[in-house]
Parts: C-alpha cells; structure tokens; sequence
C-alpha cells in the first residue's frame, strides 16, 4: 500500500473513531427544565402537561410559546445528493445532517432534529414534511437532488406556514451573490453590464444564477453551462424547465466560446472545467469563482500563472474568499425564527445579501484576526466576504433577516429595538463555543513552532501528534528510544509519523554538550558530573534543555508522569529563579463561558503576596489568549468581612495588594464561590463590589482548595480542561496530567504551540 492510501486509510479510520468513541453519532438531547423531584415529574408529564397541551389546543401559536418549537429546525433528507458521495440514500446521509445541526448551535445556538427519509418521489416527500411540520419552527432540506429538489421546496413553502429553506440552493446563492457583489464594486463594474458564465446546472447554480437576476444583471448577460455545453433556447438534449428558465437567444455552444470576454465565471460543477486558455480570453480583472468542492473547477495559483489581475473566490479554507454555506443558513433562520416567520422569502435573502457584503467593508476587530493567526483582512480582493468565524455575522445577518421578514409582512412577531436583539444574539453563544477553534485558528502554519513531546512512545501523545500533524499547525519533535517509538507508530497504525524527528537522549549529538552546561549550572547545587549525565538521560532533562538552546520552542510532558516528577527538571534548567512564584492555570471551558483557576499545582500554603502575583499572572495569561480584561475574585469561606479568620483576612489583603499594583483591574475579594460566578447575586448582596461582572479568574486561598476544585469541576461539571500552564515562564513548557485524554493532550499542544510562537514574535 502506498504512503498516500495509507494516510487516506487513517484518515478515515480517525473519522470512523470520531463518529463511534463514547456515545455513538454526533448529537443528543438536553433537558432544559429540572427533572429530578416527583414534583418536577408531574410539571413536565401527566398531569401538569395537560394544561399547555389544552392551550395549544385552543391557538396553536401558543405551542411557540409552551414547546421548543421555535427554536428547532427540522433538518430533512433523502441522501439522493449528498455532497461529494451522490445519492448514497437516506440512511448514509446521517452523519451529514447530525453535523449540520452541530452548525446550527455551534453558529446560531438553533437545536435541531435530524430527519433522514426514505422518499424520492416529489408528492411522497412532500407529504412526508407536512406532516413533520407541526414539530418545527423551520424546516432545512438537506441534500436533495436537481431537478426534484426545485419543485420539493416550490410547494413546501407554498403548503407550510414555517420557514422552509433548501440550503444547497439558496446557502451558496446568498454568499456568493454578497462575494459577487463586492468583487464588482473593487472592479468597477455596473451590475446591469457585467456578463457572467455558470458552470453547471444543478440546485446552487440555478439558485445563484436567480438571485443574480434579482441583484440586477440582465438576463442576456447570463450564460449558463451544463455537462452539453451552453443552455440556450430551442436546446433539446438535457433540458428541464428549470433550465428553460434561465435559457438565452445565443450561437454560443461551448464553455470555451462563452468564456470569451467574459467578466465573471461562477462555478458550480467540477474540478478541472475552468482552464487556463480560457481564463486568457476573459475581460480584464476577471472575477473568477470556483466553487466546486473539495475541487475548484481552477486552483487559484493555476489562474495566477495566466492571470495576475483576477480575483478569486473558492468554496475551500486554505484559500482566501471562502464561499461557504456556514456564513448563511444558521444567521438567516435565527432571523426568521426569532419573529416566527410563516417563510423565508427574497427579502429575507437579499437582506442576508447586502448584510454579508457590507460587513466585509468594515474594519476588522483585532479578536478576529487573532484568531486567523493575525493575518490582516481588509476590503479588497483577498477579502470579499467574512471569515465564519467572525462574530458579528450573527449579530448582522439575523437582524437583517428578521427586519426584512417584518417589512414584508410574514412575520408572526416583531422586535422592537434591534440594537438590543444584537446585543442579546452576542451574548446567546457566549466565550466558550469559539474558544479552542479561535487558539487553532491563531497559530500560523507558515511559522509553525517547534514542539518536543517527552513521551514519544505513549500511545494518547502519539495519537495527538498524529491530530495534530494533520492540522499542520506544529512541528512535532518525539524523544525516546527510536527503535521503540517506531515500534509503538506501527502498533498504532500510524505511519505518518514515521517521517517526523525522533531524539534518542543519550544517542544525540548534543548529549555531551547538554550534560556539561548543566553541570556547570548546578555543580554547586550537589550535582556531580556523573550524576547529570544520568539525569540528562531523562525526557524532561534532555528536552528542557533543547527548549533552552533552542532546538525547540516548546516542550510538552506528564502523560506517564507524577507533575513533580516533570516539574522539578523543567524547573531546574528552565526556571529555577521562579520555581518559588511559578503558578499552575487552569482553563475550564464551559458552554457559554470561560474560567481561569490559580494556582492549581504548584503553591501549597501561598501568603497574601504570593496570592496577588499568581493573580497579576494569571491575568496576563488570560488578556493574552482572551484580547479582554478580565474580572478577578480572591475567593474564600468568607464574603467581604463577614468572617475574621486569618485565612479569609489573607484573601482580603491579596486582593487590596493586587488592585494597589493595578489599580485598573477588576478585583475584590474575599468573596465566596457562588457569590464571584453569579453576578446576579454579587449584584444583590455587595453591589459595592468592584467586580463589572462574574469573575473570569478565581484566585483560591491554597492548594488544596483549587486542586480539588478543579477536578471535580473537570469530571462533574461538562466542561473542557486546558492545563495546567505554567506561568511565570519564559519558555512554552507544560505539563499535562497523567488522566489526560488524547483531546486534552491536543489542546495542550495547541495552547503551547501558540505561546511559544508569540514568544518568537515578541523576541
């Protein structure tokens, strides 16, 4: 087998694994109401049910009001057109449709239900979404195929009085039309003047090409291209009536002639259909969109050896332009179900349209382009639409959205201020949901950092290599014996790994150097010569001191390993000046919030000053990551005074020692748990309080309380653990626990990856 089907083999078996580990599928049910008392039971079932049930029975507007149907969509498919694999029938298209809900809650916090039907005839399937309805507040038809999917959606909107919404069409029109317009307005073009040339003629190039016509551009500057070349009237061979639709008088028969002076080109086909030739003949600064997945019909680099006044669009990541579908389908059914919308009409598209295209004009924040590696974006060529990431999509698309469905009168419901809708879409989704994917997003791929894995024949730190090789944002180094680390690779499957940088301590060229300089160090220390040959021998030695010296910019350690064991060596070569005031952070991620703990590994019994440099570093760490100012909380048995034990007196003094160092921090203290993360009660109780807010940073009194936080939080609690980092350091070294899973091991790396490269960028 070669190494290319054997990286495919694994891939696939890492997606396998994905889809199968823990609970099966991607998705579950939350209960949003307490179920845990004979009362609740009798609330939520018989007998308490009965009474919404009988008001829904007396208006069924009310079921929007008593039930979760306005903000669940039904996301509906047969398979007959599932992106990239055709029609593998409706059982096949699951794990699709499970993904596509992750997209509306990770996106537009939206719950949804996956429906996969065995129908492929139109009146069976249309039959089949009526009488799903009355479950939903909006239907997405997912992956049905052309020309089927047209009349499908046709009568659905007409029979139902929810929004119904086939993204394949309609998801690509409205980001490619917001893309399309602004590359007209850098080029200088009038909408009505521009020719344009589709590549394929399926459900999104049919949609774009309709929502074009509505932007403005004439009909007979529209030429579409179907597998028999230009769709054209009196054309018999592969025609259908949507086709005839978008027909034209023309002798043009081929892709080739239409292409000849062409000012645009928007594919919607496959790969390879777009040539250079062709591009050649195009007008000057063409625009070009390629949209084919994973596949554009041209690469962008094949159109730059022909081309250098072209701008391009794609439907993939790695490229600037990105045509996806995620900058659409959550924001505009967000809009339309926040005023229960009866459909989702061509005001609502045009208004995402204009949305996406106007925001793309605007200056960009500094957390956006944080978490594209710090790459600057600004209008122009390279930049036509908003990265999916950016926030304020949702907070610009969905209140477009819901005020067009209001101007036109399909609205059930208004909003008042949509200011204030905005605000409250913001703080729906919360810091947590983009946290990790905002770290990844941040590392530079061209720069990548350095990192050493000590453990190199653990199968968790192989396998989180393995992930994040595949996201090409690292360059892992593993040490241990080669023969053995190979060995392991193979066990595991894992071939790719093979090629990477394997150090055997003892064996490397830089042993002898290494154990002479920290001889050198620490011969005054107890250390003989021998005895720091011995201990260069070890991982955490051996890769402290490459981090030192610079064969590496970071180095992770502590999946086979007691912390002190791995603490004390990193320590001794990297950090023995701060090995008194080093401090261990914890991130805890939870769904709609994020909470740094310190110190949680380091400090048994730390005094009031300690407490307040923990503090101090903690909240460097936290603006460095979060681009925010945090709220701080010394934590205690005590709130503000109400007890005179020393210990809670000391939480007091720290928290006054570490506003007189910063007086424009956010902190108080001494405070309880519930108290710092509750603001609702902070308000009520100590509206004197300092704090702006719930407290992003917890300062515990000692060891053992933040210890034993921290875990139980981690295991009870469904939140996601990062740490613990070590701070102060001036090095990208970290230690994860011995319990860490291959995720958390991933997230470490991602965490030191992006330190350590801010660390070269800042020397």
């Amino acid at each position: 087998m070669s190494e290319e089907n054997k990286l495919s083999e694994e891939k696939k078996q890492d997606a396998l694994d994905y889809h199968s580990e823990g609970r099966p599928g991607k998705i579950e049910v939350i209960p949003t109401k307490p179920c845990a008392t004979a009362r609740d039971l009798s609330l939520a079932y018989s007998p308490g049910v009965a009474f919404p049930c009988l008001e829904i029975a007396k208006d069924e507007n009310q079921a929007f009001k008593y039930t979760a149907k306005g903000n669940l969509v039904g996301v509906i498919s047969n398979g007959s057109a599932v992106l990239g694999l055709g029609n593998i029938g409706a059982q096949a298209s699951k794990p699709v449709m499970e993904g596509k809900g992750i997209l509306f809650k990770r996106f537009a916090d939206i719950d949804v239900y996956d429906i996969e039907i065995n129908q492929s005839e139109v009146d069976d399937v249309v039959k089949t979404v009526k009488a799903l309805a009355p479950t939903f507040g909006g239907i997405n038809l997912e992956d049905f195929k052309a020309p089927e999917c047209f009349e499908i959606e046709r009568r659905c909107i007409e029979e139902l009085d929810i929004p119904v919404f086939h993204d394949d069409q309609h998801g690509t029109a409205i980001i490619c039309s917001a893309a399309f317009l602004n590359a007209l307005e850098i080029t200088k073009r009038k909408i009505h003047k521009a020719k344009i040339v589709f590549s394929g003629a399926g459900a999104a190039a049919i949609a774009c090409a309709k929502l074009f016509l509505h932007l403005g551009v004439k009909k007979e500057n529209l030429i579409m291209c179907d597998s028999k070349g230009v769709i054209y009237r009196g054309r018999k061979e592969g025609m259908n009536p949507y086709k005839e639709e978008i027909a034209i008088e023309t002798e043009l028969k081929t892709l080739a002639e239409a292409m000849e002076g062409a000012d645009a080109f928007m594919g919607c086909s496959a790969k390879g259909i777009l040539t250079q030739e062709m591009v050649k003949t195009m007008a000057k600064r063409p625009i070009i969109f390629a949209m084919a997945n994973p596949d554009p019909e041209i690469l962008p680099e094949e159109v730059a050896q022909v081309r250098d006044d072209a701008i391009m669009a794609t439907g993939r990541s790695d490229y600037p332009n990105q045509v996806n579908n995620v900058l659409g389908f959550p924001f505009i059914f967000r809009g339309a179900l926040d005023v229960k919308a009866k459909e989702i009409n061509i005001d609502m598209k045009m208004a995402a349209v204009y949305a996406l295209a106007d925001l793309a004009k605007e200056e960009v924040p500094d957390e956006v382009k944080s978490a594209y590696s710090g790459e600057e974006f600004s209008f122009g060529k390279n930049y036509l639409i908003p990265k999916p990431f950016d926030k304020r999509v949702l907070t610009r698309v969905a209140p477009a959205v819901a005020k067009a469905a209001m101007e036109s009168n399909v609205a059930r419901v208004d909003i008042d201020d949509l200011n204030l809708y905005a605000q409250g879409l913001e703080a729906r989704l919360g810091n947590g949901a983009s946290f990790m994917r905002s770290l990844r997003d941040r590392l530079n791929s061209k720069t990548k950092p350095k990192i050493v894995f000590t453990e190199g024949t653990n199968a968790r730190v192989l396998k989180a290599v393995s992930i994040l090789l595949q996201e090409d944002k690292i360059d892992p180094i593993l040490l241990g014996r080669k023969d053995q680390v190979l060995s392991k690779i193979e066990e595991l499957g894992l071939s790719h790994l093979k090629s990477l940088p394997i150090v055997h301590p003892s064996r490397d060229e830089n042993f002898g150097l290494f154990t002479k300089e920290f001889f050198e160090e620490r011969k005054r220390k107890g250390t003989s010569y021998s005895y720091a040959k011995d201990l260069m021998k070890s991982g955490n030695y051996f890769a402290s001191m490459m981090v030192k010296k610079g064969l590496a910019d970071g180095l992770i350690t502590g999946a086979t390993q007691g912390y002190p064991n791995c603490f004390r060596p990193i320590m001794r070569v990297l950090g023995e000046q701060k090995a008194k005031k080093a401090a261990g952070i914890i991130i805890l991620i939870f769904k709609t919030r994020v909470v740094f703990l310190a110190d949680c590994t380091s400090q048994i019994t730390p005094n009031e000053d300690d407490l307040s440099e923990i503090a101090l570093e903690t909240v460097k760490l936290y603006n460095r990551l979060m681009h925010k100012n945090p709220q701080v909380a010394f934590l205690s048995f005590s709130n503000f005074g109400s007890n005179h034990h020393p210990e809670a007196k000391k939480m007091a003094r720290a928290a006054a020692i570490t506003k007189e160092k910063n007086p424009q921090l956010d902190c108080d203290g001494e405070m309880q748990g519930d108290v710092a993360v509750n603001d609702t009660l902070l308000n009520k109780l100590f509206s004197f309080s300092n704090l702006k807010g719930p407290a992003d940073i917890l300062i515990f009194p000692d060891l053992n309380s933040a210890n034993i936080c921290y875990k139980l939080l981690a295991q009870l609690g469904e939140a996601t653990t990062i740490g613990p980092i070590l701070v102060p350091m001036d090095h990208a070294v970290n230690i994860v626990q011995r319990t860490s899973t291959v995720s958390q091991i991933v997230n470490m790396s991602t965490l030191t990856g992006l330190i350590a490269q801010e660390n070269r960028k800042n020397s």
